[in-house]
């Protein structure tokens, strides 16, 4: 079984000659398309029209083959000065195209008569909904010169800062027991049975961010004021309120979700004192033992063993994904270990000019890593669904973008849940998804009102580390509640976690993708293999919809509190059994 992945089949490398010629083909066409754009005044609408998704789907196409290259390249390797620097040529020629885009959009928005022209061409009637969102953008596009400025800004603004918070958090030596690791590696050690080892690495870990937390508070101040800035510049009531809108979700969806998670967090916490006293502690679960294992979890996985029970459970689900995931293992997909200079966490990434994926795991042999490996196998199940829309229709929103990898960890858990040999293997296995859930509900919701916490404040002030590591403790503490030792918290969270330098509020997703899967999975159940078909059309439909409109193919609603309390109620039940395994009511 490989350890990494291969990249050769999109290029052998940046000497590839491939890479120069895409390179070069992205600049031409970067010039063809602001040429276009100038003479949009004088073009006949329909030809303009035509012409411009032509034109963006070329550039669409090469964007994400030289783009991608470099990125998943420097994603295993943050030292690798070669990755950052071709990175920076394609994005420099990529900034090109703002103007123009803005310029494209700006004037297809304005046409009277858009709708009976994007009906009347077939090609562009593949684009109903990106013409109308088109529409509904227009209002916040800036002039032409300032899309680009923005665009070639970012390079050594937002972007750069979120290359150092990278570059910091997978390079900074970690001291554990005496010996120099990385921070992936001691993170990966909060799942080991040894309560001794979870707590040093825990304080091991901690102790690593005082030599970078300085430099990755300017990142986090820098990155968040930007994003005011431009919110204004561009006409949205909030950062949220933007994230929302391209989210292509309502509010309303938000609110019913978030207040759903107020009702059942009580539940949560009463969940974390339950471990908590399993494990000795009277005062609530300390931050280092959140990922401890109970009952019989020494189960270990090699990659062969986790590829093999991956395709086993899918096999009975859905066969197409089983053989996708059996694609995945087998043609090198996989970037499987945590070492230094590698990215930490998880990814999925596409590869559009392969019709593949490619995932970046820090793989170490725990049934939660082979949770992991289904979760992002996913997403890459996901992105072949999408595969038959057009190229400038793959891309879906945040919210929806966690359905099929929270749904794929609902498979593998009721699977294996099912199959448990006795109960010391079923509380292993339901402790194991409830730590998971805990995190996408009370995690998750602490990430929220941190980064709510951090807008409010950004714009009056700079904060500095010892600042954000009071606003990181507050949201744990009303996440958390009194399930977690006050005592024992994780004020660090905003260095470690890279959503905050990405998209913004990249937090709710998470709990939308999760609770949104569960409700799906729980029509699974009841409908069986019939229910596999309409699945599948749910997840096609991801980028041509929003995510209400997405929900409607299943029959749900959204907006309706009542969705997410059934979904937050399966949880409830999981909670009250393993409450029952472990003795207490």
């Amino acid at each position: 079984m490989n350890e990494t992945w291969n990249l050769d089949p999109i290029y052998t490398g940046f000497d590839d000659p491939a890479f120069e010629s895409d390179l070069a083909a992205l600049k031409e066409k970067t010039a063809e398309f602001a040429a276009f754009a100038a003479a949009l005044p004088e073009t006949e609408p329909a030809q303009g029209l035509h012409q411009g998704i032509a034109l963006q789907e070329e550039l669409s196409a090469l964007m994400r083959k030289l783009g991608g290259y470099c990125s998943l390249r420097q994603s295993t390797n943050t030292k690798d000065p070669a990755a950052g620097s071709q990175m920076g040529r394609v994005m420099a020629v990529r900034s090109g195209q703002a103007g123009p885009s803005a310029a494209f959009r700006a004037w297809a928005a304005k046409l009277p008569d858009l709708h009976s022209l994007v009906q009347a061409d077939p090609f562009l009637k593949d684009y109903a909904y990106l013409f109308a969102n088109m529409e509904a953008d227009s209002s916040h596009l800036l002039p032409e010169i300032a899309e680009e400025a923005m665009a070639k800004l970012s390079m050594s603004g937002g972007d750069a800062w979120s290359d150092m918070q990278q570059y910091l958090t997978s390079t900074v030596p970690v001291i554990y027991r005496g010996q120099t690791t990385n921070l992936s590696t001691v993170r990966n050690l909060a799942y080991d049975e040894d309560a001794q080892v979870r707590k040093d690495a825990y304080q091991a870990e901690i102790a690593c961010y005082e030599r970078i937390k300085d430099p990755v508070a300017y990142a986090l101040n820098s990155i968040k004021l930007e994003t005011i800035s431009e919110c204004q510049l561009r006409g949205y009531a909030s950062p949220l309120a933007r994230t929302l809108e391209h989210s292509h979700m309502k509010q309303e969806t938000l609110e019913a979700m978030l207040g759903a998670m107020d009702e059942f967090l009580p539940k949560f916490w009463h969940y974390l004192k339950v471990k908590a006293k399993a494990l000795g502690h009277e005062n609530g679960l300390p931050w280092y033992d959140l990922f401890a294992p109970m009952g019989n979890s020494s189960t270990r996985f090699t990659t062969q063993q986790a590829r093999d029970f991956l395709v086993e459970q899918f096999a009975a689900f859905n066969p197409e994904e089983a053989d996708m995931i059996a694609e995945a293992f087998d043609n090198a997909w996989i970037d499987f270990y945590p070492r230094d200079g590698k990215a930490g966490g998880a990814f999925c990434a596409s590869v559009d000019c392969l019709g593949q994926s490619r995932i970046l795991t820090n793989f170490d042999g725990l049934f939660t890593d082979v949770v992991t490996l289904a979760h992002e196998l996913g997403h890459a199940y996901h992105n072949r669904c999408i595969r038959d829309h057009r190229p400038l229709n793959h891309g879906y929103s945040m919210p929806v973008a966690e359905t099929a990898s929270t749904f794929n960890e609902c498979v593998v858990m009721a699977s294996a849940i099912g199959r448990a040999a006795d109960e010391q293997e079923k509380l292993a296995l339901i402790e194991s998804q409830l730590q998971d859930t805990t995190q996408i509900i009370c995690d998750i919701y602490s990430r929220y009102r941190f980064e709510t916490m951090v807008f409010a404040n950004r714009e009056q002030r700079f904060m500095d580390a010892d600042t954000l590591c009071d606003f990181m403790l507050t949201a744990q503490k009303q996440s958390y509640g009194d399930g977690l030792d006050p005592d024992c918290l994780h004020p660090y969270m905003w260095v470690c976690k890279s959503h905050y330098y990405g998209p913004t509020f990249y937090n709710f997703p998470y709990a939308f993708g999760g609770l949104f899967a569960r409700g799906l999975y729980a029509q699974y159940e009841q409908e069986g293999a019939a229910f596999i078909p309409k699945y599948k059309q749910l997840l096609h439909t991801t980028p041509i919809a929003s995510a209400e409109d997405t929900a409607k193919v299943a029959g749900i609603d959204l907006t309706d509190k009542d969705f997410w309390r059934g979904a937050l109620q399966t949880v409830a039940e999981q909670i009250d059994l393993f409450c029952t395994l472990v003795g207490e009511d």
